[in-house]
């Protein structure tokens, strides 16, 4: 205020114009110490996974062995994520520039607050931000600083609109300016970029927005109790969004669970927890797809068609199921409905479209027809498993054994050696009135033969 009457020549002949280090600009380490730790962590962090070779473009797995934020994980009982993946950059260029604006607003945030509620604002905005993420896209992985970082930025924002500061106008504008074409660019990017988790930046912008807003009004002081009171009560704002996330997206832990059942060879158990997860979300494709492959894996083939069709009335040209139910209405001699679904999925996939239609027409004994499917899905994909054993059978079928015995060898070279293969082997060699070669395929069958 001094220094605006000095500029309008109003200030008294004898004032003296009180001169104080300004805290945005302090040198001292110590100024912002908590800045610099939290820095510190994120090289660490990176520098162990560049030491495990997998900093510069860790995949998406690897990045979730390490603790990123991940919906069916997080909501499955490791919130701890929540926090981790704060941590955590996918390269080089991602964690140059979020460490870069961590250095610069970090500071100037801290110097404003102080060092424990600063900690309170970058921590509280990530975990903010985290939900925000795991809301908006949960089977996607996240990681990174940004969405701390925005909490910072929302808190700057907010302080700048409603505190009071003793700097000149001008240079609160000039900061404010700073930090919204920041907050900007940033957003403006990554909507563009497709990579970049917006969901996370604006969950932490708003987390930041209302804590810069209930400091500014309720604890511009640093006052103790005041300040203590805005961080638990920011705090619990924010837990009460995740209990909400975990109540509305816990179908997701459901579903993740089932998937691993499966994988764990528990098909009873999958099926429970599967069944959970569309009890909680009835429109949840990933986990009707599920059931039905755990009811086809277990030979429940009506089951398995029942849930097919309901994938295919929530997404029709959902592929994989479309080929599953070919399949399914084939294990119960629906031909003419498995070759319809085949049909469909020819456009989608031409490579399993082909080999389903083939399978139909095999089945209903128009092996001609079969043996053109099989021969253009081998040209999509030449080393696909199993087509050139079914071409065979067509092809041994129709009395085209030179054919036939070329398919099951080249079967055998794409698979191994089969006990399936070595019999169809042997028995085209039988009819084209090769005994020793059939012997022999016949014998290996018998050695490859799989026990009840």
């Amino acid at each position: 205020m001094r220094h605006e009457a000095a500029q309008r020549g109003e200030e008294l002949e004898d004032a003296i114009q009180p001169v104080m280090p300004a805290p945005w600009v302090a040198g001292s380490s110590s100024a912002m110490m908590v800045t610099q730790g939290f820095f510190g962590i994120n090289l660490a962090v990176f520098a162990g996974m560049a030491l495990s070779g997998i900093a510069m473009d860790p995949t998406p797995r690897q990045l979730i062995d390490w603790g990123a934020n991940y919906g069916p994980l997080t909501l499955g009982g490791q919130q701890w994520r929540l926090l981790t993946s704060m941590f955590l950059h996918g390269g080089l260029f991602h964690i140059f520039f979020n460490l870069w604006c961590l250095w610069d607003l970090g500071a100037l945030c801290e110097s404003l607050y102080g060092h424990t509620t600063f900690a309170a604002v970058y921590l509280i905005s990530g975990i903010g931000a985290s939900l925000a993420s795991v809301w908006w896209h949960p089977a996607v992985p996240s990681v990174g600083a940004s969405g701390a970082i925005f909490g910072i930025v929302g808190a700057l924002i907010a302080s700048y609109y409603l505190g009071e500061f003793s700097m000149p106008r001008f240079a609160v504008k000039g900061h404010l300016r700073s930090v919204l074409v920041f907050a900007g660019y940033a957003l403006i990017f990554g909507a563009m970029s497709g990579r970049t988790d917006n969901a996370a930046h604006i969950g932490g912008l708003i987390t930041g927005l209302v804590f810069g807003a209930l400091i500014a009004r309720v604890a511009p002081e640093r006052e103790p109790f005041r300040r203590v009171a805005v961080i638990l009560l920011v705090g619990l704002i924010v837990f009460g969004s995740g209990a909400w996330l975990y109540r509305s997206r816990s179908y997701l832990v459901h579903a993740d669970r089932g998937e691993e059942l499966l994988e764990e060879n528990k098909p009873e158990q999958a099926i429970a927890e599967i069944q959970n997860s569309i009890r909680q979300r009835p429109d949840y494709v990933p986990a009707h797809f599920a059931l039905a492959h755990a009811y086809f894996n277990q030979l429940r083939y009506p089951e398995a068609e029942a849930e097919l069709k309901r994938v295919l009335e929530l997404r029709p040209t959902y592929e994989p199921a479309l080929y599953e139910l070919g399949m399914a209405l084939l294990h119960q001699k629906k031909t003419q409905e498995a070759k319809s679904a085949f049909a469909q999925c020819i456009p989608l996939d031409p490579g399993d479209g082909h080999y389903g239609m083939g399978m139909a027409l095999a089945e209903e004994g128009s092996d001609q027809a079969a043996v053109q499917q099989y021969q253009e899905a081998l040209q999509l994909d030449p080393d696909a498993s199993a087509i050139d054993y079914r071409l065979g059978v067509s092809q041994a079928r129709l009395k085209n054994y030179d054919e036939a015995i070329a398919a099951f060898r080249k079967q055998q070279e794409h698979a191994g050696d089969d006990y399936d293969t070595e019999l169809a082997l042997a028995n085209a060699y039988r009819a084209k009135g090769m005994q020793a070669e059939a012997d022999a395929a016949l014998h290996k069958a018998g050695e490859l033969k799989p026990s009840k």
